[in-house]
């Protein structure tokens, strides 16, 4: 059976397991590109994720003495939230291992869904490590592993949102705008997408921290990346699956990277101006609109909103990212005299009328004529950047930069 009547199979599968998600004509995002941008909002799923397509089609089509043993997977949340929907569905055991950095509010909800039919572990600071270690158990115990995104019956389930789409929602699409991690949600949909819609232009839309799509598409292989940022957790794997690589090198058209920075800024515009609560892989879509702003003025495109499972103790982490993204919070070590009235000279002297200081850590020692001071600056505008760097050094004020010394931001963000 080929991968497209896989997907056949798995909506009939699905039918009264997950819900058919809307497909939203999103005002605001069509005014600002010239288009007709549509919202495909997985993130209102049980769930609150796609995943419990792909989690529950492939637990369900294991055999009885399968299910009975238990299964056993590895995810950084989403993942985990579906398998462990599905689990309680289905009434079999589940042990579930997730990264150490798990945001609380995913690990949570993993226990919720699950009720008494999971175990959660906590390993590793990467899903690569959680995957590691469950797949060492799942060896071990010769218990099944449930694959978060290199498996057909997984791929098959995502795929089932484009479906959803195509036969039921929006026929005629132009572009289709898909988030990529480990590459199950691109495989599933894109496969749909070149059968039933073969003219659509279909875009995988990848965090610039973990670019694992397009260096394998470079490579024209599955490449394991060195380090990744990660930040955007539902996106970030090292390496892609090769399941998933094999399809989407012939379906994907191509492939975009957004910055860190650039998916905080969405994150808090669709908050702030759609009440929509969105993670950072479930951003990556709609912020890569602003990159394909010219090529799809007057065409009709889909964003794929993947999740929203958002923890709200990153919410000053996202905000702090977003500010330095769009060049409006700015960090300086400024070598201040060691006297009174340092301080007010520097307000004065250097400080325009709307410029806001954020951050100041300063420790007094006598025995020196100038001591290192770290200053934060807000800014209203984004040119103001330069005039204040002019005004420390005609006042006397030496200073480094630090958003361009990304150990030191690190430190401070």
């Amino acid at each position: 059976m080929n991968v497209f009547d896989k997907i056949l199979e798995a909506k009939e599968n699905l039918n009264e397991v997950v819900l058919k998600t809307p497909l939203q004509f999103n005002i605001n995002l069509s005014d600002k590109f010239k288009s007709k941008v549509y919202l495909k909002r997985e993130d209102l799923q049980q769930v609150r994720s796609y995943k419990i397509r792909g989690a529950y089609n492939k637990i369900s089509h294991l055999n009885q003495i399968q299910q009975s043993k238990g299964i056993v997977c590895a995810s950084a949340g989403n993942h985990a939230q579906g398998v462990a929907y599905s689990c309680n569905l289905l009434k079999i055991k589940g042990i579930i291992y997730m990264p150490k950095t798990t945001p609380k509010q995913k690990i949570k909800q993993v226990q919720l869904f699950g009720k008494t039919f999971v175990e959660i572990v906590l390993t590793g600071d990467t899903f690569d490590d959680a995957f590691h270690a469950a797949k060492h158990f799942c060896n071990q115990e010769h218990l099944n592993f449930i694959h978060p995104f290199d498996d057909l019956e997984v791929i098959a389930g995502q795929g089932t949102v484009g479906l959803e789409i195509i036969e039921e929602q929006l026929p005629s699409i132009d572009y289709l705008l898909l988030p990529v991690g480990g590459g199950g949600l691109a495989a599933g949909v894109s496969t749909v997408f070149k059968h039933l819609s073969p003219a659509t232009k279909i875009i995988g839309v990848e965090p610039e921290g973990a670019p694992s799509m397009q260096e394998a598409l470079k490579q024209n292989a599955p490449v394991e990346l060195d380090s990744i940022d990660k930040f955007v957790d539902g996106a970030a794997v090292k390496k892609v699956g090769a399941e998933n690589f094999e399809i989407c090198k012939s379906t994907l058209n191509r492939m975009i990277l957004i910055p860190e920075g650039k998916v905080c800024s969405t994150i808090l515009q669709m908050y702030n101006e759609e009440a929509i609560v969105v993670e950072p892989a479930g951003a990556l879509s709609i912020a890569a609109l602003d990159l394909l702003k010219e090529e799809i003025i007057g065409k009709t495109v889909v964003c794929i909103v993947s999740g929203s499972n958002n923890d709200i103790e990153r919410t000053e982490e996202i905000k702090e990212r977003s500010l330095i993204y769009e060049g409006l919070k700015h960090y300086f070590m400024i070598q201040f005299p060691q006297r009174p009235g340092a301080l007010k000279e520097f307000v004065n002297d250097v400080l325009g009328d709307t410029d806001d200081i954020t951050y100041f850590q300063f420790i007094k020692k006598n025995n020196r004529d100038v001591g290192p001071v770290i200053v934060g600056l807000e800014l209203k505008k984004k040119k103001h950047l330069l005039s204040i760097k002019e005004r420390m050094l005609e006042s006397g004020f030496n200073f480094q930069y630090l958003n361009e010394k990304d150990p030191l931001l690190a430190l401070l963000i």
